[in-house]
């Protein structure tokens, strides 16, 4: 969603020529599904980070242009708020040693950032929600240079016709945020790690599948949102703070039951078809914006068309697990879109929640009996919110166990699971051992993110909650560039 735009008004005719043309690469797609040649034979992995931006007091930078031109890397872009900017870390292939290479990467490109950005008074910071974002920081002028993002921000408030309606309880506090916003800079405040796997058509439904089915866990033991605004909420507030925070629909709309572009689904599928088909079913454009390309000539002449309109339309269509189709090379691609996790702690916290994940989704996205065949589409969804509102210490339904602790779910059934998933990745085992220990140990402590910056703001006592929010955030950075994880703080 970082790319350029030159449009900047839409008339009723290019939304007419955009729909049209929507259609058309869906049916192209489809078609392309059927008879063409992707590419799956020995699939890659990916990597995104956002990041937040602070200065030396903890208080937000609002300064990404400057930290980006210091940064001078093409690996690092803009994000939609002016304190946060997103690393992309080269795609890698687990059999060859990909986990290694995503952790050496991601933490010499950080490291370097962070020398450099520090030069002009922004400090990089891996965690879900900033912590000592105020209102102040919610207006327009926050909002990133790139004119897209104004734009998207336009598109929805103007979908919507009113102000965006922020409002979310505390899970165990009993603190409550009340808000309202005319642009969707709150969902700056949300920055998360994306985790990418490449599969072939055939087994994307299963990859998708298994993902929403274990979202909730990942939850549970990465949560690292706990304040908005000032406020103690969810564990890992940026869920419910990024489903409202671009929510096109009003209050009847919502009352008529219109799905929202921040989604966790309504069905297990079948073909990664049915994500395509659904967006364009459900959801109106946002950026409207077609090119000149015709998708059917182009591949009946033995090309690969970009589907650009359709692969745009589904970036504005926020699944926590989303489809994506690509081009590299020429040769067509699909990946899971993994979105559920929040940033940081560290790198090496990142790099345990990747193994879980990797490990995990192959594990039961290949097995013979499929998880999803056992439980209902409604209770991964309860099983996703409870974990968003307490974190480490969530309840969820599992099948052959009924209600259980997140924490003993996975020791006792997950972890065992992910190790196999990593040996059939091709993963060295004593990667697998040393990441999904630090996962094992989260559970055994009952620590994540979320837990220690609530029971470091508690040992403040008394102090003014900024304040403390303040100096609690300068320990998380500091204890960050230890690379220690974070269940040893």
């Amino acid at each position: 969603m970082g790319e350029e735009v030159d449009l900047q008004e839409f008339t009723s005719s290019d939304r007419t020529r955009h729909r049209e043309k929507v259609r058309r690469c869906l049916d192209v797609f489809a078609r392309m599904l059927r008879e063409a040649a992707f590419d799956t034979d020995d699939p890659m992995t990916g990597l995104e980070v956002e990041l937040n931006l602070v200065d030396d007091n903890g208080d937000p930078a609002l300064k990404n242009a400057e930290a980006l031109a210091a940064i001078a890397d093409p690996d690092f872009q803009t994000e939609l708020g002016q304190f946060n900017i997103e690393i992309n870390v080269p795609p890698a292939k687990l059999r060859e040693r990909g986990l290694e290479t995503f952790e050496d990467n991601l933490r010499r490109s950080l490291n370097d950032a962070e020398a450099k950005s520090a030069q002009v008074g922004a400090h990089l910071v891996m965690i879900g929600v900033l912590p000592t974002l105020v209102e102040g920081h919610m207006g327009l002028h926050s909002i990133s240079g790139n004119p897209r993002y104004r734009l998207l921000s336009e598109q929805i408030l103007h979908a919507r016709g009113e102000d965006l309606v922020i409002s979310i309880g505390g899970a165990t506090s009993g603190e409550r945020l009340e808000t309202t916003s005319d642009s969707i800079l709150p969902e700056a405040a949300c920055t998360s790690t994306q985790l990418h796997v490449q599969t072939s058509p055939d087994m994307f439904a299963a990859y998708w599948n298994a993902s929403q089915a274990i979202s909730a866990i990942q939850l549970a033991v990465g949560a690292n949102s706990p304040y908005l605004l000032g406020q103690q909420l969810w564990r890992e507030t940026r869920i419910p703070l990024f489903e409202q925070a671009t929510d096109t629909r009003s209050e009847e709309l919502k009352a008529q039951g219109v799905r929202p572009r921040v989604w966790f689904g309504e069905r297990w599928v079948t073909s990664v078809f049915d994500l395509f088909e659904e967006n364009v079913r459900y959801f109106s454009a946002l950026l409207p914006i077609t090119d000149e390309e015709d998708p059917l000539a182009v591949l009946e002449a033995g090309g690969t068309p970009s589907l650009s309109e359709l692969r745009l339309h589904n970036g504005t269509i926020y699944r926590w697990n989303r489809p994506v189709y690509d081009v590299a090379d020429g040769v067509p691609h699909l990946r899971v879109e993994n979105r559920v996790l929040a940033a940081g702690p560290t790198v090496a916290d990142t790099m345990a929640n990747a193994a879980f994940y990797f490990g995990l989704v192959r594990a039961l996205a290949e097995s013979e009996r499929p998880l999803w065949s056992q439980m209902s589409f409604s209770a991964a969804e309860e099983n996703f919110h409870a974990a968003a509102q307490h974190g480490i210490d969530a309840l969820v339904y599992w099948p052959g166990v009924g209600q259980v602790r997140a924490t003993e779910l996975v020791l006792r059934r997950l972890l065992p699971l992910a190790h196999e998933g990593l040996a059939s990745w091709g993963v060295e085992a004593s990667t697998a051992d040393r990441l999904l220990g630090i996962v094992e140990q989260r559970c055994l402590l009952g620590t994540n993110g979320s837990e220690w910056f609530v029971q470091a703001m508690a040992d403040r006592g008394d102090v003014d909650r900024f304040d403390a929010l303040r100096a609690t955030l300068r320990d998380y950075r500091s204890r960050m560039h230890t690379n220690e994880p974070v269940h040893t703080w």
